[in-house]
Order: C-alpha cells, then structure tokens, then sequence
C-alpha cells in the first residue's frame, strides 16, 4: 500500500470516528490546514520533476478533493444529529395541562375583592380610608355613639366581652366599625369624609351571619352635610358597585340610637329569574341603613350640633359580594376551602378601577 492510500485510510477512519461537530473541524484542520498532513503533501510537487508531477499532482488532489467530500457529509451528519438530539431534549408533551404562570396560581378572596372595588369608588368621590381597632372600650362601641349605660338598644348587638380588669372595665370586640367615626373626629376637625371597612364580631352564626364579618360604615361631618347629599352619595355608589346605568331607590323610617333621623335604604331589584338583578323590576331589597348623625354624637366628640352637622351609613361587605357574586351561603367565605376560591376568587392583577369596569 503505498503512502498515499496509508494516509487516506487513517484520514477516513478518523473521519468516521469523529462525534461532534468540533471533532470533525479537528480532523479537517489536521489534514486540510496550513500544516495538514495533505497540505503538506502539496507542498512537495514544487520539487519534483515534471514526469512526477504528472504522477502524484493528480493523486494528491484526488485525495484532497476525496477527503474534503468525506468531512462535508460527516460534518452534515453530525450536524443533523445534534439537532435531533436538541429536539429531543425540549420535547413539549402537548397532552399534558398548560402549567399556569404565577400570576395565575393565586386567587384573591371575594371579600378583599369588594373591599377594594368600594374603595375605589369611595376613592374616586373624594373619600379616605379609615381603621381602627378590632378590640374598643365600652365608651367608643356604645357611650359616645349615643347608647347610654342600660340603653335596650345595646341589646341589640350580641357582644363578645372580655374578663373586667383590675377597675372592673371590660374590653370588647367591637360590633360595627362605628368607633372609628369617633377616634377620627377626635383627631380631626371637619369637613370629614370617611369610608371605614373593616372585621366586627358578634354572638351569630347561621348562613347569613357569621360571628366575624365585614362592614363598611361611611361618615360625612361639615357645615352643610344633608339629606340630599346622603341619597346622592348612596345612588351613586350602588350604580357603580352594581354596574347599572340607573338605579331606582326607596328610603323608609328606622331607628339607629348614632342617627337622627334614620333611613333604611331599599333598591329596585328583579327576583323573578334564578338570579336577583338590580336595577330593573318591580321588587325591593334592603340594602343599608343609615341617617343624619345624632346631634348628642357631635357633642360627645366636641362639635356643636348647632354649626356642623352629618351624615352616615353602613353595610355589610360579605352581604354585597353575596348579592353581587350570587354566593348562597356565608359560612363558605370562611372555610377556607380551594375549591370553592377557585370558583370565586379572582385573579391576582384584576384591579378594580373605575376607568376598566371593577370585575373587568
């Protein structure tokens, strides 16, 4: 065998042998380069005579041209198979579920939902937000808001109570967020215009009531606060959270020992389907109740009935998401069950605002 045919076997066997695309650019540098073992064979014919060039010229350039072919389809190969081999890497398995983002896992509970679409019409009529404690004093929960010390009307909320302390006072989890009124127009002279939501507590249990559940009370103090202003306010809230375009009301008489006069608020519903829907039909629902502030309330904070005057309101937050959201049953707001969050919870990045629509 001579050398020529010796140098092409070893050429083509490391050929064969090469598994990737770097293995095979080695092959070709070592036999095709500047100083590959063929280049160098090349260089050789300048010093042969002319009978030899005509001998090995075509030899070598044969084996040149043979082993260049031979790197071209090795070299394509290997490149098909590391595209296979990547396609088989990121293989999607399209019968499996979509997996969902993290924005999509979570779901925000109905009552933090309401909460903000509230507020955010609140917000937008020039209202701030107020809190206060879970835990009050006999004095803000009852005496300031005008329930004397026996009142019947103190029967009317079933308190939790805790142990007297050393002084013989009792603590209480308050039953209607009402005390903030009284902490801010403490801390703050009028014009006042308050929207308080917030956790109350009271001795009921049933599929309409929860001993912890949610309200939001409203308060308006100034020089010139007045009934028409109060109705303005409620019609326009109920539109908004209801999404309707009109919305026909009705005020009857009531009793609320912190108001004076005080209104129960109806609003024209239609019972007649599977579903309650407002404004539209002939039927009411009671909504929230409410009224001018009782003079002796601005007294027990320092105002004087006689040049400021109010007005307030206050509904129950779980009561909306269940009219709203058709929810037949209270105790599931607080279960804490997956299932039933998955179905009416919504989606972390749906925001209420009144410029998209508050469900969207």
């Amino acid at each position: 065998m001579s050398d020529l045919e010796e140098l092409e076997r070893s050429i083509l066997a490391d050929i064969a042998a090469s598994d990737s695309e770097q293995a095979i650019e080695t092959v070709r540098v070592s036999a095709l380069g500047k100083k590959g073992s063929i280049s160098e064979k090349l260089k050789t014919l300048g010093k042969m005579s002319a009978d030899e060039r005509k001998v090995m010229g075509p030899a070598i350039n044969g084996l040149k041209a043979r082993v260049t072919d031979a790197i071209a389809e090795r070299k394509g190969a290997l490149h098909d198979l590391a595209i296979e081999a990547r396609l088989a890497s990121e293989t999607v398995d399209v019968t499996l579920p979509v997996r969902r983002s993290p924005a999509e896992a979570g779901r925000i509970h109905p009552i933090s939902q309401v909460v903000d679409e509230i507020t955010a019409i609140f917000s937008d009529m020039g209202f701030s937000i107020a809190e206060g404690p879970d835990i009050e004093t006999d004095y803000y929960n009852f005496t300031a808001l005008n329930f004397p010390e026996g009142h019947p009307a103190r029967e009317m909320h079933d308190t939790f109570f805790f142990r007297p302390d050393a002084d013989g006072e009792r603590m209480l989890l308050r039953t209607h967020t009402s005390p903030v009124q009284i902490h801010t127009m403490e801390r703050h002279s009028p014009p006042i215009r308050i929207v308080i939501p917030g956790k109350t507590y009271r001795c009921d249990s049933d599929a309409t009531h929860s001993p912890m559940f949610h309200q939001l009370e409203g308060l308006v103090v100034d020089k010139s606060a007045n009934v028409a202003n109060l109705k303005w306010v409620l019609q326009e809230f109920c539109k908004a959270f209801f999404e309707v375009p009109h919305l026909n009301m009705r005020f009857r008489p009531s009793y609320f020992p912190f108001t004076e006069p005080s209104l129960e608020l109806d609003i024209q519903c239609d019972r007649s389907g599977n579903e309650v829907r407002f404004g539209e039909g002939t039927d009411w629902m009671e909504i929230l109740g409410c009224g001018m502030v009782n003079p002796n309330v601005l007294r027990n904070v320092g105002l004087d009935p006689d040049e400021y005057q109010g007005f307030a309101w206050g509904i129950g937050i779980d009561r909306l998401a269940m009219l709203k959201y058709g929810m037949p049953d209270l105790r599931a707001f607080f279960d804490a069950d997956v299932r039933w969050l998955n179905h009416y919870g919504f989606r972390p990045l749906d925001v209420p605002t009144l410029f998209a629509g508050l469900t969207g």
